[in-house]
């Protein structure tokens, strides 16, 4: 993404943060989504209420978490400090914004729950949509970290889930 377009694109959606109900919306996001705690909860839940799912549940719950995981493992070798030239309206847990790893826990929830087919998952993408554009209306990310986090989410859900059908499909204990 262009260097110029990902500070326009920054600066536009974090001056909605001077709205006092956009800013506490976008804290409320940034709080729930730490290390992707309402995903974990909600795929638990899932599995919790939805006992002919129960496996799948905790599958797509493992594979949210996981890219959680892998998004902080990106971050600790790309190192690409967070934007500086904005007052944040959130702390954060680290100092390295690539790829936002919020973004990465709701894209993969979005593509791990809503395989699961339950009418309650169609709640979960356009929460996640929310979480994702609350990192940037924070400042606490460039525009370019939550595509990469979105997408390494994604990514890590379908491959994960493709990956546990074939196994067992093939009779391997997932």
């Amino acid at each position: 993404m262009d260097e110029n377009y990902d500070r326009r694109l920054l600066d536009a959606l974090h001056a909605r943060g001077a709205d006092p109900r956009v800013a506490a919306a976008t804290r409320a996001l940034s709080w729930a989504g730490e290390h992707g705690a309402v995903w974990i909860a909600a795929g638990l839940a899932g599995a919790a209420v939805d006992g002919a799912r129960r496996e799948r549940w905790l599958r797509a719950t493992a594979l949210t978490a996981g890219a959680h995981a892998l998004s902080i493992g990106v971050k600790r070798v790309v190192r690409r400090p967070r934007p500086g030239h904005v007052t944040p309206l959130v702390r954060t847990a680290g100092r390295h914004s690539f790829p936002s790893s919020h973004a990465a826990s709701a894209a993969a929830a979005a593509v791990a729950y809503w395989a699961l087919g339950s009418r309650n998952a169609c709640a979960v993408v356009p929460l996640a949509a929310a979480m994702c554009v609350s990192r940037l209306v924070a400042g606490v990310h460039w525009p370019s970290d939550v595509v990469a986090g979105a997408a390494l989410g994604a990514v890590t859900a379908r491959v994960g889930a493709h990956m546990g059908a074939r196994r067992t499909r093939a009779g391997v204990p997932v």
